[in-house]
């Protein structure tokens, strides 16, 4: 606002001193002109009379002659100091026109209503430097959990798109670099309602420089930068990021779980509704054979370093710059993938899959269209780029589709809103593929064919006052059973089930329902939708929790309790 100001009255100055000049002028010759007044004595305008005058005499048109009628010598001035005014008037009302539509004025404006809407959020929200498909998908899933975002975005057009969508949120946007101190502090860097800063633009340098800003002005933030360059990687984990998202990582390391653990994955996915479906059913990629790797570059790279690993997959990489990617150790062929001559030299005939990996939307489609007529038992996974082509992408009908901007989005919405989920998955690991499938088959039926519900709860008095309550003023013992209980009813129960506790360092995997609650322990559920509304209902109220654990109900009004006691 201190700059609006300053560039109104600096633009401004002279036309208001014109203005000024033209009126004192004005009202000084008023008062030095000689007039009569209604008895025929000679008579003076005096200052209060003539800067009345001359006040209303410079803004309208038609008006009387005060107090008496005027002379010819006043009339005469009246006249000069009328086409004064109205010139300097309009020389005024032009320069104000002009400085309403110069840029930097209207960029102060932009700026200064958006630092003003987000100092107005008065409840947790996340700083999000970029707006492309990665950060339109994080928003998208954050708003749904009604998760407050500030978004700083470098293209117009991207600010356009936003301001179209209809969440459920007021997001407010700048169209600024992030990469600057000053716009991060006008999103919220330094409001202490800001949770996090998530850098997702698609410049390396700019992701460094957020989190460095980041973490030189607010270090106790949350840091979450996308990165694909290990040097830039390198120099974000050397002062404190949280955390480094790589989605060509991810998805490798993905890939590489499908092969031994797929119903893990699924497991994953159906934990994250990255399917959408109630049921769905498990990647099952080749483990051994011939794969077709097209794109070499950083996805086609950290594809490679993870399936080079295995020693019953044998790969064959189609590269066309390898002067730009580097030629690979093992066998390659040089030519893009789209023709049909370059996949018949890499035995596409004898491979059992293939991985269009190139950063080119319409040449990952033409390879897997041309590799598929030339091998339809081909198990097909592809790159998507631009989420604008998913209409395109499903009709493909891969088996999988790689989209980086879903990936980072939904690898960040489960750090944020269920990190618990994070541990859960490394744990169901160590415990094998039988030990996912027999988990799926328990939460099908549990959920009877509807998508899972995740969420977190810490035993605490801010989450839970109930169980703080009974639990200090009572001896009685609070176990998960409780919590699964339906408070409508204590006879039924609630479909979800817990797959996580944790206790200080403790973590125990799918804990048993007669488990003991205590102060400070971390539970993570799943369940039906709607579940955690009603379990919050008794993680709050005292009475609710006392019928679930003694099955008496307590009256809640005096007269009630008075008579029930007597």
């Amino acid at each position: 606002m201190n700059i609006v100001i300053f560039l109104v009255m600096r633009r401004m100055r002279m036309p208001l001193l014109v203005l000024l000049t033209v009126y004192t002028v004005a009202i000084i010759g008023m008062t030095l002109m000689p007039g009569i007044d209604d008895q025929g004595n000679p008579w003076k305008m005096d200052f209060f009379h003539a800067f009345y005058f001359v006040s209303y005499m410079g803004t309208t048109i038609g008006f009387g002659e005060i107090p008496y009628p005027f002379s010819e010598a006043q009339r005469l001035w009246v006249t000069i100091s009328l086409y004064m005014t109205v010139i300097a008037w309009i020389y005024a009302i032009g320069a104000l026109l002009t400085l309403i539509q110069d840029e930097t004025l209207q960029r102060a404006l932009i700026e200064s209503r958006f630092a003003r809407a987000v100092s107005n959020i008065h409840e947790p929200f996340y700083l999000i430097c970029g707006y492309g498909d990665t950060g339109r998908a994080l928003v998208n899933a954050l708003e749904e959990r009604l998760l407050r975002t500030v978004v700083i975005e470098h293209k117009q057009s991207r600010i356009d798109v936003l301001t179209m969508e209809n969440y459920p949120v007021y997001v407010p946007a700048l169209c600024a670099d992030a990469s600057k101190p000053l716009h991060l502090t006008e999103g919220g860097l330094k409001n202490h309602h800001c949770a996090g800063v998530i850098a997702l633009t698609d410049d390396n340098l700019v992701n460094l420089h957020v989190a460095i800003s980041t973490r030189l002005l607010k270090p106790e933030l949350t840091i979450i930068a996308r990165v694909d360059s290990q040097d830039v990687a390198a120099n974000m984990d050397s002062f404190g990021t949280h955390y480094m998202i790589n989605p060509f990582e991810i998805f490798a390391g993905k890939l590489h779980t499908a092969l031994h653990y797929p119903d893990l994955v699924l497991l994953r996915e159906c934990l994250t509704n990255q399917n959408q479906k109630a049921s769905c059913l498990p990647l099952t990629p080749p483990q051994e054979g011939l794969w077709v790797l097209c794109g070499y570059g950083r996805f086609g790279k950290a594809i490679y370093n993870r399936l080079k690993q295995e020693k019953k997959i044998r790969l064959i990489i189609i590269e066309a710059n390898l002067e730009r990617t580097g030629l690979p150790e093992v066998k390659y062929v040089s030519g893009r993938g789209t023709e049909a001559d370059t996949l018949l030299e890499a035995d596409i005939t004898q491979a059992v899959g293939i991985i269009a990996g190139t950063d080119d939307d319409v040449n990952n489609l033409s390879i897997i269209m041309t590799a598929r007529e030339l091998n339809p038992k081909l198990f097909i996974v592809i790159r998507q780029n631009k989420s604008d082509n998913q209409i395109i992408f499903q009709a493909a009908k891969a088996d999988i589709t790689m989209q980086p901007s879903k990936v980072i989005a939904n690898h960040i919405r489960v750090l944020l809103t269920t990190p618990l989920l994070v541990d859960f998955m490394r744990l169901a690991k160590q415990h094998g593929n039988d030990w996912s499938a027999r988990l799926i088959n328990r939460l099908k039926k549990l959920l009877k064919s509807t998508l899972p519900d995740i969420w977190e709860m810490k035993i605490d008095e801010e989450s839970a006052p109930a169980i703080c309550e009974v639990g200090s003023t009572t001896n009685r013992v609070i176990s998960l059973q409780c919590l699964q209980m339906d408070p409508r009813d204590r006879r039924d129960r609630l479909s979800c089930l817990p797959l996580l506790l944790v206790r200080g360092e403790e973590k125990i995997l799918l804990p048993d329902e007669t488990e003991r609650l205590g102060k400070g322990d971390k539970i993570l559920w799943c369940g039906k939708q709607g579940s955690a509304a009603w379990m919050e209902w008794t993680l709050r109220d005292p009475s609710v929790l006392t019928y679930l654990t003694t099955g008496k109900i307590i009256s809640r009004g005096y007269l009630w309790r008075w008579l029930q006691k007597h």
